[in-house]
């Protein structure tokens, strides 16, 4: 058994394994013979139990022998994949006339399976003692390119699907990590008298195979299933190779310095033109002008139309090169079929940005449309926003370019979406909640500007607070999670990402090719990189929308004050259902709590001042819950009386909660109302006013404020970030 120190550097022997792949090639294969597969995990030092290749029975029972003890016996056939499934393993054999049996019958079974299989002998192999089966492994993401996976393996791997993934390579730090992020991580610690595995060996296992496959990016797939892991080492009982079929083209990748550059012009424009600007109501290039023109945009806009002479009392001009003066962004309300040549005249006036409404792209199928227009954009070193869109917004620039309606609240909230009618349901959000955005983004297509250009934007945008993204895919995963760890340390990141329920839908040759659903790997990647994950539109709007609001925690001390039982019971629900730890209260702090509370209510935590009570009551118990420094949020729970009234609980919150601020005391608030149609004003009055309160529901304060916990761990502010 192979000892590792962990986190140590890793020796590595790349020419043996360059040797091996180029063999397999050469054959014209995929997957890896299990000797194949040992000679890449000994170049690695990946360990794997002692083990010879027999190719016939006799040299079967030299090998048995020498390796000592009970064996294991498999097929070797470059085209048996799935070994278990062509009866070619034998499990526990020992002595030379159990040998020769073995041996005879997986022949037998693999050419019943497989008559044409080629057969280049059967793989002797060292029992491994019991342990924990753990499966590790690695695979090619078609957008996170290689990441690195763990979980409960054996038998019942795909079954189990407790499994967590890491962008590969992965240090000592990080792979061990990943033993804690599985659900039955206590497992591993030992349970019911099992003594725990070694951790550090485990970790190990993890790491260099995460190294493997990001040195060699031809692997596509790797399999250590099982992993024996006992607690004097980790053992891979069996190791799987694929390689792929090809090398993805590369993504076009642009700096920091010339994403900001270009963003900058984009998002602040001084003069843009409008490509196929109509007087005609009811024509998208009428639409923008009108937007742009009644928004109060204070640049310059040019309207471009060569039949034309006037647009809304705009010179108009017959071509954009024709226009004076330098111009930032271009704006298409063409048919697609223009786009290309017009983008050519965009080119060679040096517009550095064109936002490209006009659908009829790849989204129908014209995909050579649209790369046409990508290449044009590329040669002239034009940054495309779209196609496929709705416009955009940038309110503290007064820029309204798009043909729906328009936006003016300013605030410091940044929407995007890959969609136009989720763009619009975000619009509809903005307007009804009063929700002051810097910025709405329709992305459409994608053909080149993406979330990170925006994350990147948005990042150093001192107009901005939170972001929130909706989004159905990313080009470029790993340039999301590198423009999201710079952000979230700044301000929050929220995204929808949508198509969760399409997890395992592509083929794959490994289980952990199966495991690597596309969701699987969204949900761990976005965690790991700061991100919080709305589980819904409204969820990601009231993420957006209340994060801003909240002041950082300090503490993992959460108070629940509620006027009512019922709902101090779901509020404690929700609190354990989004992470957050009710505060054990100390006997002096209760003690305090009960001077103000009737002897009927109940201390504690949830604190239960009962609902007959009047506006002192509350007045005081929040007064306390502030002020105590061990506390560090308030979880408040409404209940419409007569005695306490819905804005008068309001008045009196807002007011506490201000004062306080005023001393320097900050805290998270969030209040649940349940009462009357008055409790919905009550509940805007507050959000107004930094305490971010919901009507009717238990379930939503709560989940905000766990929202603002996880920024506040993954931004480094709280510890257990996990990043």
């Amino acid at each position: 058994m192979v000892g590792f120190e962990a986190g140590s550097a890793l020796e590595v022997d790349g020419d043996a394994v360059r040797a091996v792949l180029g063999a397999v090639r050469a054959e014209g294969r995929s997957a890896l013979t299990a000797p194949e597969a040992k000679a890449l995990a000994d170049a690695y030092g990946i360990a794997v139990p002692g083990e010879a290749l027999a190719r016939d029975v006799e040299e079967a029972v030299v090998h048995a022998d020498r390796l000592g003890g009970k064996v294991v016996l498999k097929i070797v056939s470059p085209d048996v994949l799935h070994k278990t499934d062509a009866g070619g393993v034998v499990v526990g054999v020992e002595g030379a006339a159990e040998v020769r049996s073995a041996f005879r019958r997986i022949v037998e079974n693999v050419r019943a399976y497989a008559p044409d299989a080629r057969i280049d002998g059967v793989q002797v192999q060292q029992l491994l003692p019991p342990g924990q089966e753990v499966i590790v492994g690695a695979v090619t993401d078609p957008t996170f390119g290689k990441v690195v996976a763990f979980g409960l393996g054996g038998v019942l791997v795909e079954v189990l699907r407790d499994v967590t993934f890491r962008l590969a390579p992965v240090s000592a730090v990080e792979a061990e990590s990943m033993l804690d992020s599985i659900g039955a991580a206590e497992v591993l610690r030992g349970v019911r008298g099992a003594p725990a595995v070694d951790r550090r060996a485990l970790a190990e296992q993890i790491r260099r195979v995460s190294r493997l496959v990001s040195d060699f990016p031809e692997i596509a797939e790797v399999d250590l299933n099982p992993v024996v892991a006992t607690p004097v080492g980790a053992v891979a009982a069996d190791v799987r190779v694929i390689l792929a079929e090809g090398v993805p083209r590369r993504r076009r990748r642009y700096g920091r310095e010339e994403i900001l550059a270009s963003m900058r012009r984009l998002m602040q424009p001084r003069s843009v033109a409008v490509i196929g600007a109509s007087n005609e109501p009811g024509k998208i290039g009428n639409s923008v002008m009108r937007n742009l023109v009644d928004g109060g945009f204070p640049g310059e806009i040019h309207p471009v139309n060569p039949r034309a002479d006037d647009i809304l009392g705009r010179k108009a001009y017959k071509s954009v090169t024709d226009v004076p003066g330098e111009v930032d962004v271009a704006v298409f309300a063409i048919p697609a079929r223009f786009v290309a040549a017009a983008l050519e005249e965009v080119g060679r006036k040096g517009i550095p940005n064109a936002v490209l409404i006009p659908s009829g792209f790849a989204e129908t199928g014209e995909q050579a449309l649209q790369d046409e227009v990508v290449a044009v954009a590329e040669r002239h070193g034009v940054r495309l926003l779209g196609p496929n869109i709705y416009g955009y917004y940038s309110t503290w620039q007064d820029l309204c370019a798009t043909f729906c309606t328009p936006y003016d609240v300013r605030g410091g909230v940044a929407l995007t979406s890959q969609s136009g009618g989720i763009g619009m349901a975000i619009l509809g959000f903005a307007r009804a909640t009063r929700t002051g955005v810097s910025a709405i983004v329709g992305l459409g297509n994608k053909s080149d500007l993406d979330e990170d250009d925006l994350l990147t934007w948005f990042g150093e945008d001192p107009n901005t607070d939170c972001i929130a993204m909706h989004l159905e895919d990313l080009k470029d995963g790993r340039a999301f999670v590198e423009a999201a760890r710079a952000t979230v340390p700044k301000k929050p990141v929220v995204v929808l990402k949508a198509g969760r329920t399409s997890a395992g839908a592509r083929a794959a040759g490994s289980h952990t090719g199966a495991l690597a659903g596309d969701d699987a790997v969204y949900d761990d990647v976005l965690r790991q990189s700061g991100v919080i994950r709305a589980p819904g539109l409204n969820e990601m709007l009231e993420f957006a929308r209340a994060l801003p609001v909240l002041p950082a925690p300090a503490g993992d001390n959460v108070v629940i004050i509620t006027g009512a039982g019922g709902s101090g019971v779901l509020l404690s629900d929700a609190i354990v259902d989004n992470g957050l730890r009710l505060m054990e209260i100390p006997p002096d702090l209760d003690a305090a709590f009960r001077e103000f509370i009737p002897p009927f209510g109940a201390a504690g935590n949830p604190v239960d001042i009962t609902g007959g009570e009047p506006p002192s009551t509350y007045e005081a118990t929040i007064r306390l819950g502030l002020e105590d420094p061990r506390i560090h949020a308030l979880v408040l729970g409404y209940w419409h009386t007569i005695v306490t009234p819905p804005m008068v609980f309001a008045e009196l919150t807002a007011r506490v909660v201000a004062e306080f601020r005023e001393r320097g005391i900050e805290k998270p608030v969030v209040a649940s109302l349940a009462g009357d149609v008055e409790v919905e004003e009550a509940c805007a009055y507050l959000f107004e006013r930094g305490v971010v309160a919901y009507p009717y529901t238990t379930e939503k304060p709560v989940a905000v404020l766990g929202a603002k916990y996880a920024w506040a761990r993954a931004a480094g502010l709280l510890p257990g970030g996990g990043r």
